[in-house]
């Protein structure tokens, strides 16, 4: 006889379970990712299961709102100021125009719509016309995205007045390492706007990128720093590095090619993610079009279940929505059936929406 999966858990049999911990040490982080990889993915598929329906994977697609020009001088960013990658500064993208292709994303079978801006942080000149946009994209019936800088807490309010679902401010890599990558911000810089978005009650997205030629023990602290966070963010991007020439670490990787990380360890960042966030969606982000289906379906084993799709991630290349469906086909994956997110409250605490 077939097999019969049991279904997955509701949002209300999610919310009424304990609250996950956020006392991680990175001793016990850095045993989970010691262990066999085998051992490690079966754990991480067994939490996964627990908490998430194991054959769905969530379509987000990601669109560049306002590209280039960032005087921020990140050394994995094409769109810095100081990079010489010959990506061109625009203006903030029209409203209309956004909400068109926000349409198309969502008839192209995309459930969330992430936006994002090449700023430092948002002007308030800039906030009507940002609020319009997400107002716009939430009446399509879509979940909403945006990451545009460092916020004060007078934006993320007006963010969450718009009805903004998410808020993307990823911390990069571990603090110890952050200082090598980005120097016209810090860490605690990052930490601070996290704390704004989660105090206005929009729902926190927060990840970073591996393969920057960090080491394990900096994958550990990175982890380390989210899973420790007072509530962990409701959505989690691990990226892997796409090197553009140009930029501080697409040039440092063409030099040293070794320091790139492996699919093994990257499917081990993944499951380590998914075993101390249970409850956050684990997003399979940048870095996806250089994956073999080998690879990404060891992820989705591991946890991972949210991808975006489209053919471009901002100024970066991606897999393109033919190549996801045709992938989805073989391993017999299928779309987020409900997309819907938990409203929060000032608190941080869940309730319904």
């Amino acid at each position: 006889m077939p097999t019969i999966e049991a279904p997955a858990p509701t949002r209300a049999e999610r919310t009424a379970q304990p609250a996950p911990r956020t006392d991680w040490t990175r001793a016990e982080i850095a045993e989970l990712f010691d262990l066999p990889f085998t051992e490690l993915v079966f754990r991480a598929a067994e939490v996964h299961r627990a908490h998430h329906a194991a054959g769905e994977v969530q379509l987000a697609t990601l669109l560049s709102i306002k590209t280039g020009g960032c005087p921020e001088d990140c050394g994995y960013c094409s769109q810095s100021a100081s990079a010489e990658s010959g990506v061109k500064a625009t203006k903030l993208m029209d409203v209309r125009e956004v909400l068109q292709n926000a349409a198309r994303a969502k008839d192209n079978g995309s459930q969330r719509f992430c936006m994002g801006a090449a700023w430092r942080n948002p002007k308030e000149r800039d906030m009507p016309a940002i609020v319009e946009i997400v107002k716009g994209v939430r009446a399509l019936g879509m979940e909403t995205c945006m990451t545009l800088g460092m916020l004060t807490p007078s934006q993320a309010d007006q963010l969450a007045e718009a009805g903004l679902d998410y808020y993307n401010h990823n911390i990069d890599t571990s603090p110890e390492r952050y200082g090598e990558v980005i120097t016209t911000r810090t860490f605690e810089d990052r930490l601070e706007t996290i704390g704004n978005v989660r105090a206005a009650g929009i729902n926190v997205c927060t990840g970073g990128i591996v393969g920057m030629g960090e080491t394990r023990e900096d994958r550990v602290g990175f982890i380390h720093a989210l899973a420790t966070l007072p509530q962990h963010p409701e959505s989690v991007p691990v990226n892997a590095l796409v090197p553009v020439k140009g930029t501080v670490l697409g040039d440092m990787l063409a030099d040293t090619p070794l320091a790139k990380i492996d699919d093994i360890e990257f499917v081990r960042t993944v499951a380590v993610a998914r075993i101390t966030m249970p409850l956050s969606m684990v997003r399979l982000s940048a870095g996806r079009e250089s994956m073999s289906e080998a690879t990404q379906a060891l992820c989705f084993l591991a946890g991972a279940n949210s991808i975006f799709t489209g053919d471009k991630l901002l100024t970066a290349p991606n897999a393109g929505d033919d190549s996801d469906a045709a992938m989805f086909k073989r391993l017999g994956l299928k779309p987020l059936a409900s997309t819907e997110p938990a409203r929060l409250n000032r608190a941080g605490a869940s309730i319904c929406s």
